[in-house]
């Protein structure tokens, strides 16, 4: 199936053309087709699978016929919503990419930053609206923002905007919406509680899954290191001495442990930069940039920070802390390997979570591939008094950032 096949209007074929996109995704044939009858849409598609566009390639469409040839203000008709600031930016690009061949205003809004240039945006007018949810809630508050004529609604990311405590959020938003409206509802992951917040969204929806969470692509190649936790570092360094991994992501489970990963791949002259929660939006734009650019080699990240880093034929993903929830795992790999590229991810095990990669290997219901070439092979010796400090500490410095995050997450309520 071609793009051509999805009965798309042509400005929006041209854009696609442009970008050199020739064959929608399995998410992309099954859901474009629903939306532009206007259908509610349950989507349950793991990351990497190009579900952003099987929502806004079609909203942009269904726009452009209603309202893309009015010389009046424009009305807000579509609003999107997700959990962090990258991926609403991450949205916004591609809305700008695929909508550039139509007279359609977009916008995006999200916190951490002044207000200002948003709001003159939103004064000029947009048709459509990607926002995170605390700053929208705020300049709805303040009078800045009418959902009143909102057509179709998104909910991106639901098991994430859970996870990180915007449920009363959403809640809220909610009643602020028309009852008659198109909804669309976005998760990587369905459990329960997004199946019960889908049915509050969602009327009569149609269910579109693809690439269930437990199977990780074919078309990653995926490694695993065993070490000890006091060798971690240097393993990473030893397998970035291969030059084939130009560019690479890394995942950290705690923004204290990203930092420390970037100061110590720097003092052996490796071009590298972290990325969460506590960096400011402009020093986290910057390294994403720089990135995405060549500028910067490797990108250490926390999981919630990588959400919205979405680049075309990224290569290499590390998980230099192996997660204690398998489904993690499988996220983390699919930032490579994206829409049918060939990706490697590569996992550095210290002893104490052995108990993970098993855990991983049963959910994917596949052995990682051991890798013995490995100059700091794991042993059964037990941690010096030194690394069991060192180890008692960063548990401690994980409970802290556990409790902070969530303290902040219910400041935004």
């Amino acid at each position: 199936m071609k793009f051509e096949d999805l009965d798309l209007i042509d400005p929006v074929l041209n854009a696609l053309s442009d970008k050199q996109y020739t064959h929608p995704t399995p998410i992309q044939a099954k859901a474009i087709p629903l939306v532009l009858q206007r259908k509610d849409v349950l989507g349950c598609a793991q990351t990497g699978t190009g579900k952003t566009a099987a929502f806004a390639i079609p909203i942009i469409q269904l726009i452009q016929q209603i309202e893309g040839n009015k010389q009046e203000f424009p009305k807000m008709r579509s609003l999107i919503v997700t959990p962090t600031r990258e991926l609403a930016i991450q949205i916004d690009e591609n809305i700008r990419d695929y909508s550039k061949y139509t007279k359609l205003r977009h916008a995006v809004i999200f916190g951490g930053v002044k207000q200002h240039k948003q709001v003159e945006q939103l004064r000029r007018g947009v048709h459509i609206l990607v926002a995170t949810p605390g700053r929208l809630l705020d300049l709805i508050s303040q009078g800045h923002i009418s959902l009143r004529d909102i057509k179709m609604f998104v909910l991106d990311e639901a098991d994430r905007m859970l996870d990180m405590g915007f449920i009363n959020d959403i809640r809220k938003l909610l009643k602020l919406l028309p009852d008659q409206r198109q909804s669309l509802f976005f998760s990587a992951t369905m459990p329960d509680n997004i199946v019960q917040l889908s049915r509050q969204i969602l009327d009569n929806p149609i269910k579109v899954e693809v690439a269930a969470v437990s199977s990780a692509a074919e078309t990653i190649q995926q490694y695993l290191y065993y070490t000890n936790r006091a060798d971690k570092n240097a393993l990473l360094v030893h397998i970035l001495k291969n030059p084939r991994l130009d560019q690479v992501l890394v995942f950290s489970r705690t923004k204290h442990g990203a930092d420390r990963i970037v100061r110590n791949l720097k003092k052996k002259n490796i071009n590298a930069a972290a990325i969460h929660g506590d960096k400011a939006q402009n020093q986290r734009q910057k390294a994403l940039k720089s990135f995405k650019e060549g500028r910067v080699r490797v990108l250490v990240a926390t999981d919630i920070a990588a959400r919205g880093i979405d680049i075309d034929k990224l290569k290499y993903v590390i998980n230099y802390d192996i997660p204690n929830v398998a489904e993690t795992y499988v996220h983390r790999i699919g930032r490579s390997g994206r829409a049918g590229e060939e990706g490697v991810a590569i996992a550095i095990c210290e002893p104490e979570e052995n108990a993970h990669i098993r855990a991983i290997e049963k959910l994917i219901k596949q052995k990682i591939k051991v890798e013995n070439d490995n100059p700091f092979p794991q042993t059964d010796k037990p941690m010096t008094a030194a690394e069991k400090k060192e180890w008692n500490k960063e548990k401690q410095r994980r409970k802290q950032e556990f409790f902070a995050n969530r303290k902040k997450s219910r400041a935004r309520r």
